[in-house]
């Protein structure tokens, strides 16, 4: 079994530096690749779990290097965070299991997906802050559905945040971090709280090492060394892969 798990942690290792690029932290990625081996038969509640602190590392990486660039506009961030805590606590209160929940992580990560690929725009130099009766319900929405499926948010606000004009690509890879960082710790408190809290740390620190590697490579590229418009591209590459994945598993 030994192989395997080299396997799986290479694996995650590849997917933490490909969406720390562009501020994510991957856990529409490792349910991805956790679902190809036995991890797969496992609750959906342990996926969630699993990823959202696998999220917690990469996602801080990502954070700081973005942040360290100049990327990060406080202003922006904080009333999707401050919607989106409450609403993500929740939805990791809630469970959903089988059908209800590929299908509706599938649907989710289509939207985001067609989102971003309609921007077509190459001009999006964030000159439009929201407003917070604008920016608040839509972190929250997107922190529900977060804590719901076992994501951080990510691949749902970065195709908004370029969509609105509200941020460039890298900026909004670091206000995409911070909240991906935020949802998956409040995930993880709501299912505390609901006593769904199922950790497994001998299993988790391996997968910690692993994207901790991928994440610093993948952060540092995107933050410091890849233009704006190949942060763009590359959010659209983690979007494809992790849509059609879900479908394909769907299906």
């Amino acid at each position: 079994m030994e192989w395997v798990l080299v396997v799986i942690c290479l694996a995650l290792a590849v997917v933490a530096a490909l969406y720390s690029s562009v501020g994510h932290g991957g856990a529409s990625g490792y349910l991805a690749v956790l679902s190809l081996t036995t991890y797969g038969t496992m609750e959906v509640a342990w996926l969630k779990q699993h990823a959202w602190c696998l999220n917690l590392v990469v996602a801080a990486i990502a954070f700081y290097h973005f942040h360290r660039a100049g990327y990060h506009i406080p202003k922006l961030t904080l009333p999707f965070i401050v919607a989106s805590i409450p609403m993500a606590v929740v939805g990791g209160y809630l469970t959903v299991d089988g059908v209800i929940y590929d299908l509706l992580l599938s649907i989710c990560l289509v939207i985001a997906a067609w989102r971003l690929f309609i921007t077509n725009s190459t001009d999006s130099v964030g000159e439009y802050q929201p407003r917070w009766g604008v920016a608040a319900p839509v972190g929250g929405s997107i922190g529900f559905v977060s804590g719901i499926i076992g994501v951080g948010g990510g691949i749902f606000l970065s195709p908004i945040l370029l969509l609105k004009k509200w941020a460039t690509p890298k900026g909004a890879a670091a206000t995409s971090a911070l909240f991906i960082w935020v949802n998956s710790l409040a995930g993880l408190g709501g299912a505390a709280l609901s006593g769904q809290l199922i950790l497994e740390m001998g299993v988790l620190f391996p997968f910690v090492g692993a994207v901790l590697i991928g994440g610093f490579i993948g952060s540092r590229y995107g933050a410091e060394v890849a233009p704006q418009q190949m942060v763009r591209k590359l959010l659209v590459m983690v979007l494809i892969v992790a849509a059609t994945k879900r479908f394909y598993e769907l299906f």
